[in-house]
C-alpha cells in the first residue's frame, strides 16, 4: 500500500470530562490535532485518568460495562484480572537471551532495542510507520527505565518487567495493531483497577505507540502521572472506595431519589477544605506535619483542639497536614498544682499516652546499610513503595493508609535529618541511623497512631524525665523526629532543667520553655482517685458516651 507519510508525531487532544467520550468515539481525521503535510502525520491522541467513584456507584460500572462493549468504541479492556499471562517458552528464552548479550556487552538502549527486534519479540504490524513507532516506543520505554530504576537496564525487575511488555504486546496489543492505521484509528485501550510497575511501563509503551488509553481507579490511585513529563487530563470523582471486579454484565438496581439526595449532601458537607469531616473519612490520605511555634500557655490551648481547628490545618490532593506540638517544658512552675493539672490534662486523655521510663528504644544489630541502599529510588530518596514491599517491614499488619503514611513520614525524616551528627559520621550514616530505627516503633505508640484520625484529636506523646527513671538516648530522638513528622503531638517534661533531647536534636525543630523553679530528682505526682474519676466523667462526656 502507498502511503503518503512516513513520520508519525502523536500530540494529546485537549479533553474536558464534558468532550472526552465524544472525542473518543471521532476517526483520527476528525480530530484537533489531525495534520498531513510534508511526508509527516500527526495525531491526537485521548489520554486521561478518571480516579475516584461518583455518587451513583452503579451507574459507574454500567458505564463501563457499556465502554467496554460498545460498538462504535472499539476499545479493549486491560486490568490485572483481564491480562492474559501466558507466553510462549521460545519468547521468554528470547527475552533471556538478549538479557545475557546485554550483560556481557554492556550494549546502549538502540542496540538492546535492535537485539530484541532480531529475536522476534518486537510487533510487526502491516503498516511501516507503525513499525517504525513500535521500535521508539521500547526504546523510549526502555530509557524511562533506566532514568527510574536504581542501577538502570542493570535492575534486577529489568526482566520481569520486559517479559510482560512482550507477552501483554502479543496477547493484547498485536491483534489490534496488525490493523491500524494512523489515517482512520488507532487502538484504544481502558485500565481499570490497581496497577503493579510492570502495568505501568506496559500502558508507557502503548501511550509512545500512538493508542487511545484512559484509565479508571475507584480507590483514586494515579496510574500514569509519575510516567509522563507531560500534564495529562485527570478527573476526580468525588468519592473513593475498593475496586471491585470489572463487570460481567449491567446492574438493575438504581438509586432512590431520597438516597442520591442524601449522598449528594453528605459529599457536599464533608468534601475536602469545608471544615465537616466525617470519623476517618481521610484514613487513606497520607498524613505530613507543621510544627507550630507557641507560648507555653498556647501548649495547652491548641493541645486541646481538634486537629482541623489549629491553625494551618489543610486538605488536599490525598494530602492532609496536621498542625503538631513539639516542646520541652524545662523546671516546674511556682503554681504547682497548676504544673500538675496540666501535666495530668494531656497525659490522661484517650489518645496520650505518658512515658516515664527510658530509653524507649533498643539497639539495632541488623546491618541496615544494604536495605536503606535498595530502597532509594532514581531520585536519590527513600521510596515508600519500595520500604513497604521490604521483608523487614515490620508494619504489615496495619491499614493500608496508616503503612503508606509510616512509609512517606520515614522519607521526609531522612530527606532532611534533623538529628545531630556524631563524630565522623557522614550524611549517608546519619540517614541509615534514621531509617532502620524507624522500623522498631514500640507498639504502644503504634497502637497511638492507628487510633490517630487525621482531622480529630491529634495524639500526644509526653515525656517526664528526672534523674532517676534513666535517659534520653539517640534512638530515642529518632523516634520522636519520626512522630513528629507523621503528626503527632509531643511534649517533653524535664523538671531539673537538664539536656536531653537537646543533646541529639537540631534546637530549631522544637520549642523550649523555662519555667520558675528548678526541682531535682523530682518524683511524678500521680493524680488523685478523685481527679482521675472526675477527668474520665468530662471525658465521656465530652465524647458524647
Amino acid at each position: 500500500m502507498y502511503l503518503s507519510y512516513n513520520q508519525l508525531k502523536i500530540h494529546q487532544v485537549s479533553l474536558s470530562f464534558e468532550n472526552w467520550l465524544g472525542v473518543l468515539k471521532k476517526p483520527i481525521p476528525e480530530r484537533s490535532e489531525f495534520l498531513l503535510e510534508n511526508g509527516i502525520i500527526q495525531i491526537g491522541q485521548v489520554l486521561g485518568e478518571f480516579l475516584g467513584v461518583p455518587l451513583d456507584v452503579d451507574e459507574y460500572y454500567n458505564q463501563l460495562y457499556d465502554f467496554i462493549h460498545a460498538h462504535d468504541l472499539n476499545i479493549q479492556l486491560l486490568s490485572e484480572d483481564s491480562l492474559d499471562k501466558t507466553i510462549q517458552n521460545q519468547h521468554f528464552q528470547s527475552v533471556q537471551k538478549v538479557l545475557n548479550i546485554y550483560h556481557e556487552q554492556k550494549l546502549s538502549i538502540n542496540r538492546f532495542t535492535a537485539f530484541l527486534d532480531g529475536e522476534m519479540l518486537l510487533l510487526r504490524p502491516k503498516n511501516t510507520v507503525l513499525f517504525r513507532k513500535a521500535r521508539e516506543a521500547m526504546i523510549l520505554t526502555l530509557e524511562l527505565f533506566s532514568q527510574k530504576e536504581s542501577s538502570g537496564l542493570a535492575n534486577t525487575e529489568l526482566r520481569r518487567v520486559l517479559v510482560d511488555i512482550v507477552k501483554w504486546s502479543i496477547n493484547h496489543l498485536d491483534p489490534v495493531l496488525k490493523e491500524a492505521d494512523p489515517m482512520r484509528e488507532m487502538p484504544k485501550f481502558l485500565w481499570y483497577g490497581d496497577f503493579k510497575k510492570s502495568h505501568q511501563y506496559f500502558l508507557y509503551y502503548l501511550i509512545k505507540l500512538g493508542c487511545d488509553v484512559i484509565v479508571f481507579h475507584p480507590e483514586a490511585k494515579d496510574v500514569l502521572t509519575e510516567m509522563i513529563s507531560e500534564k495529562i487530563f485527570i478527573y476526580h470523582f468525588p468519592n473513593q472506595e475498593a475496586a471491585e471486579p470489572f463487570p460481567k454484565e449491567k446492574r438493575s438496581r438504581k438509586m432512590t431519589v431520597a438516597y442520591r439526595a442524601s449522598k449528594e449532601i453528605d459529599t457536599i458537607l464533608h468534601q475536602d477544605g469545608m471544615g465537616l469531616y466525617k470519623p476517618w473519612q481521610f484514613r487513606d490520605y497520607t498524613p505530613t506535619s507543621i510544627t507550630l511555634k507557641t507560648t507555653y500557655d498556647e501548649l495547652f490551648i491548641l493541645g486541646k483542639e481538634l486537629a482541623m481547628i489549629r491553625p494551618d490545618f489543610n486538605v488536599g490532593n490525598g494530602i492532609i497536614t496536621v498542625p503538631v506540638l513539639f516542646a520541652k517544658v524545662h523546671g516546674v512552675s511556682r503554681n504547682r498544682k497548676e504544673y500538675w493539672d496540666r501535666l495530668h490534662a494531656f497525659s490522661q486523655l484517650e489518645n496520650g499516652l505518658l512515658i516515664r521510663q527510658f530509653p524507649l528504644t533498643g539497639n539495632i544489630s541488623n546491618d541496615f546499610r544494604f536495605h536503606f541502599r535498595n530502597a532509594l529510588g532514581r531520585d536519590g530518596l527513600l521510596d515508600p513503595e519500595k520500604i513497604m514491599k521490604a521483608h523487614y517491614w515490620s508494619y504489615s499488619h496495619l491499614p493500608a493508609g496508616l503503612q503508606i503514611g509510616l512509609a512517606h513520614a520515614i522519607r521526609r525524616l531522612c530527606e532532611r535529618p534533623k538529628i545531630r551528627r556524631l563524630a565522623n559520621e557522614n550524611d549517608e550514616e546519619v540517614k541509615i541511623f534514621l531509617f532502620s530505627h524507624s522500623m522498631q516503633i514500640p507498639k504502644s505508640i503504634i497502637q497511638l497512631l492507628e487510633k490517630f484520625d487525621y482531622s480529630q484529636h491529634v495524639p500526644k506523646l509526653v515525656l517526664y524525665i528526672n534523674e532517676q527513671n534513666g535517659h534520653l538516648s539517640r534512638s530515642d530522638a529518632a523516634l520522636l523526629l519520626l512522630l513528629n513528622n507523621f503528626g503527632i503531638d509531643i511534649i517533653i517534661y524535664n523538671p531539673s532543667g537538664h539536656n536531653d533531647i537537646e543533646n541529639y536534636i537540631e534546637l530549631d525543630s522544637f520549642d523550649t520553655h523555662w519555667l520558675e523553679d528548678v526541682v531535682f530528682e523530682q518524683e511524678f505526682k500521680e493524680p488523685s482517685i478523685l481527679k482521675k474519676v472526675l477527668f474520665q466523667g468530662i471525658l465521656k462526656n465530652f465524647k458524647g458516651d
